[in-house]
């Protein structure tokens, strides 16, 4: 009869196996010192081991660019931080588990995907001693005062006038057509009406069910729930020192934005408080990427188009999206560089009608998305976009079966 024990002693021979086997490759590839410093950190338990190990692995990662990275030494990258983490609890205290759960962020940031069970495992392991040392607190204070709180719900709900409004926005904002807006509609019609003609639309209220629409408008809740989780903003903080700095006196001259990061594969509890839209599965879809926005007002997104289906859902906060369509992509003047051709060199905030005489003149559609609407872009549709007031936002790539329309 089968013990509890015995899938444990199973999955950690099989993570033994691949630790072994990596360490293997990385010795193929000239790592000598890297494995030396590995082995030294997990048979001895040297953290100034485990440390040089994770160092060295960084070098490698930064030698090139990321493109050009092995796939081994991402994976050391990993290993190296499941050391210094296992290292930094042992010692304990609340800034041994601080360094830990920082180590292993950054191992699900910068590493592969060979230890990446291992490195979510470690986590949960790691957000459960510290609930339990701290009755369930977590952060480094960032909302625990009436002030913070205060500050956070004035940027939430900050909603200027239209006049004030198109103060920031580019020129003839709001004045030509507007992105049609629908209520909750059937996925068949969304499909009939949308998906098949690569049209977008605004599909109002279609996520106020969702836990995060409350949930992520208290602070506290943020807090405790990812405090101490390390985000890449302009560097790496953790998430309370982002939501210091986005309500911080020179946030105007220096804007904080966390931009198309996968947080939600990151920190699992908020992944709980969202749900993948069923228009997702239109064209027998496949879910590529969900990705967080989250940033002050006045964070822009430049112009720009992405492959694939995308549906952004405005959690909280308002959002001005403006929308050209993929026909006239010459009109909006891409980058030559292939790494660089879907992102026009067009600044829609001053326009050099010099350089670029014919964008002033394309048709495009825009609007502002309100806390709880859905927006469906389609693929290749150039988008630019500006935050409105502190924003929180969700969005859904998704890869089709269907092949489109001819002449998208």
């Amino acid at each position: 009869m089968a013990t509890g024990g015995e899938p444990r002693a199973a999955a950690a021979a099989e993570g033994g196996e691949k630790r072994a086997a990596l360490l293997r490759e990385i010795t193929e590839e000239g790592g000598f010192a890297f494995v030396a410093s590995a082995e030294k950190a997990a048979a001895d338990g040297d953290l100034r081991a485990a440390e040089a190990a994770r160092e060295m692995a960084w070098e490698q990662l930064h030698a090139c660019p990321r493109s050009e990275v092995g796939r081994a030494w991402r994976d050391a990258y990993a290993l190296a931080c499941l050391h210094v983490a296992a290292l930094r609890v042992a010692g304990g205290g609340g800034d041994g588990r601080r360094a830990a759960l920082r180590a292993l962020d950054m191992g699900l940031i910068m590493g592969g995907d060979l230890l990446r069970a291992e490195l979510e495992e470690a986590i949960a392991r790691v957000v459960a001693d510290r609930s339990r040392g701290c009755g369930g607190g977590g952060g480094d204070g960032a909302g625990e005062n009436g002030a913070d709180v205060e500050k956070w719900m004035e940027g939430l709900t900050r909603k200027r006038d239209l006049a004030d409004v198109l103060k920031v926005l580019p020129v003839k904002s709001l004045s030509c057509k507007q992105i049609e807006r629908r209520s909750c509609i059937s996925l068949e019609a969304f499909i009939r009406d949308y998906f098949l003609c690569e049209s977008p639309v605004i599909l109002s209220g279609y996520i106020d069910h969702w836990p995060a629409r409350t949930k992520w408008k208290d602070i506290r809740y943020l807090e405790r729930i990812a405090g101490d989780r390390t985000v890449p903003v302009e560097e790496l903080i953790t998430f309370s020192q982002f939501l210091e700095m986005m309500w911080s006196s020179d946030c105007s001259a220096n804007l904080t934005y966390l931009a198309q990061h996968p947080l939600f594969d990151q920190i699992k509890e908020l992944r709980e408080d969202i749900m993948v839209p069923e228009y997702c599965n239109a064209g027998g879809g496949e879910l590529q990427k969900l990705n967080a926005w989250f940033g002050p007002e006045g964070t822009v997104t430049p112009l720009h188009h992405d492959l694939y289906h995308n549906l952004f859902a405005q959690v909280l906060g308002r959002k001005y999206f403006r929308l050209y369509s993929a026909s006239i992509s010459n009109d909006l003047y891409p980058h030559r560089e292939t790494m660089l051709s879907n992102i026009s060199q067009v600044d829609l905030d001053n326009i050099n009608v010099n350089e670029f005489p014919r964008t002033g003149d394309v048709e495009f559609m825009d609007g502002i998305l309100e806390e709880g609407d859905l927006l469906y872009i389609p693929p290749k549709w150039w988008h630019y976009v500006r935050s409105l007031s502190t924003s929180f936002s969700v969005s859904f790539w998704w890869r089709t079966s269907i092949p489109p329309p001819q002449g998208s």
